[in-house]
Parts: C-alpha cells; sequence; structure tokens
C-alpha cells in the first residue's frame, strides 16, 4: 500500500515537463543539425581533395589546381598576431572595469559602448582598419594592419568574456586575501585571475572561431587573393584562408568542386583544431579550481 498517491496537479506537472523536455530537445536538434549535415557535405564533397600535395604545396594554373599552403600559414599569422594584439588589451579593460572603476555614469557609457561595438558590421571594422592602420600609422597593406583590424573587431568578446568570469570569483576570495593585508593587486594576481583564467579561455575561443573566418577586414587591409611566398614578417601581405575560399568560389572560372570544398573542409577543421586546444586547456584549469 503506498502511503501517497499522485494527484490531477501532479500528472499536469508531470505532462508540462514532459513537453518542455521534448521542446527543448527539438530545440538543440535544430541547433546541431544542420552544422553536422554541413560537416557531411563537406567531408564527402571535400575529403577527396585532402592530401599532403594539397595542404604543403601552393596555388597553380591560376588557382584552379595546386595546394592551400600559404593561405593556411597566412591565416595562423593572422590569427596569433591578432591574439597577440588584442588579449592582453581586452584582459586589462575588462580588469579595470570589473576590479578598480567606480560605478557611475563614465563606465556604463563605456560598457555601453562595448556591447554597441560588437555589433558593428564587419565592413565598418574593415573601412576603419583601412583608414586608421593601411593609412594613417602606414603600416600599409600588411599582416599587421589586418591583425589590428581584426584584433579591434573581436575585443568586445574578450572583454565581455573576461568580465564575466571575473564577476564569477566570489567576493569572499577577495576578501579573505585583503584581511590577509594583501594588496588589490596582489589579491588579482594570486587568487582572482587563476580562478577566472578558463573564462577568459571562452572568450579567446570566441575570437579565433571569429577571426579565422573573416573575409573583408582582412581583404581591405592585407590578404592578398595570391603570393606566391611565405610572409617574412608582419609587414608582410600574405594570403588567407577565408578570402582564398572566397575567390576560388567566385572569382575564378574551373575550379574542381573537390578543390572548392576542401579549402572550406580544411578552414572548418583548422578553426576546430584551434578550438580544441583551448577547449582542453580550459577544461585542464577547471579541473583545478577548488570552488
Amino acid at each position: 500500500m503506498t502511503m501517497f498517491h499522485a494527484t490531477a496537479l501532479n500528472h499536469r506537472n508531470r505532462r508540462v515537463e514532459w513537453l518542455v523536455r521534448v521542446l527543448f530537445l527539438l530545440m538543440t536538434l535544430l541547433l546541431v543539425v544542420p552544422v553536422v549535415l554541413i560537416l557531411a557535405v563537406l567531408v564527402i564533397r571535400g575529403g577527396p581533395a585532402l592530401s599532403f600535395e594539397f595542404l604543403f604545396s601552393e596555388p597553380l594554373n591560376n588557382m584552379t589546381a595546386g595546394g592551400i599552403f600559404p593561405a593556411l600559414v597566412g591565416t595562423i599569422w593572422l590569427v596569433g598576431v591578432a591574439l597577440l594584439a588584442s588579449v592582453p588589451i581586452g584582459v586589462a579593460a575588462a580588469l579595470y572595469l570589473s576590479e578598480y572603476a567606480p560605478d557611475n555614469m563614465l563606465t556604463r557609457a563605456i560598457n555601453l559602448a562595448i556591447i554597441n561595438l560588437a555589433g558593428v558590421p564587419s565592413v565598418v571594422h574593415a573601412l576603419f582598419g583601412l583608414g586608421a592602420f593601411v593609412l594613417f600609422f602606414q603600416f600599409g597593406t600588411s599582416i599587421l594592419a589586418a591583425s589590428l583590424t581584426l584584433a579591434i573587431m573581436t575585443l568586445p568578446v574578450v572583454i565581455v568574456a573576461t568580465r564575466e568570469s571575473l564577476q564569477a570569483v566570489p567576493q569572499a576570495f577577495r576578501e579573505a586575501c585583503w584581511s590577509q593585508g594583501a594588496t588589490r593587486w596582489q589579491t588579482i594576481r594570486r587568487v582572482v585571475l587563476p580562478n577566472a583564467v578558463s573564462g577568459i579561455l571562452t572568450g579567446i575561443i570566441l575570437e579565433v572561431s571569429r577571426t579565422a573566418g573573416e573575409t573583408v577586414p582582412i581583404m581591405f587591409t592585407g590578404a592578398a587573393t595570391f603570393i606566391p611566398f611565405l610572409p617574412q614578417s608582419v609587414m608582410d601581405q600574405t594570403m588567407a584562408m577565408s578570402l582564398h575560399l572566397f575567390t576560388v568560389s567566385t572569382q575564378v572560372t574551373n575550379v574542381p568542386e573537390s578543390l572548392q570544398y576542401g579549402v572550406a573542409l580544411v578552414l572548418i577543421l583548422l578553426v576546430l583544431a584551434m578550438n580544441a586546444i583551448s577547449i582542453s586547456f580550459r577544461v585542464y584549469l577547471r579541473g583545478k579550481k577548488k570552488w
């Protein structure tokens, strides 16, 4: 004999819970299934083009044959320099806004500007990079100008992710350090930042994904359609995977379909590899948390 009996309200709540669970499952599938289908199409159509020669040789016959090595190296250059430029500035800005800045009209205006900057179209950033870095600072069309443009474009992502991860660190951690005589900077450096670094990496992961896939900003500031040699410094122009994909898909005739899909597949695999490295490091750091 059971002590409790389900009432009509219990049955209704269970039905509502089941419906909500099914709804969330359908929403998840609606997001995941298209991604899986796109990857499947790229693998099926672009897989035959992948080879050692395709990855480590330069384009041939007006980019209708050959490989993607200059574009692959150029993309790594652009992403790496953009990270070096944006991450220190973004983390420093987030530290100031989260740990030092008072809550007044100025800081609220700065936070609003950061949010608005994240929604600016990439072509506007491209024109800004062209005017600021290529012409005003006279960097010319170079990796440096293109990477700085990408850094400006992705800076809000780093700032917001870092600020959220800093604010997620319990206030009690700070108060415990202050009660022991630690300064604000000592508390930030030894307690707050180590516990927030996994969240900071989230912003870096998002930045890598967007930086590697942008075309318009680098087209205006430093990427070239075809360069038969590898860049030697940040003042050189370079090829890039995203621009190369755009070129072989829309600007060059008689390009084999497998080559077009192969370029797209390598670009996605490159982004996934960079993200996997960052995510693995983030998981490792999260495992060392004590709270």
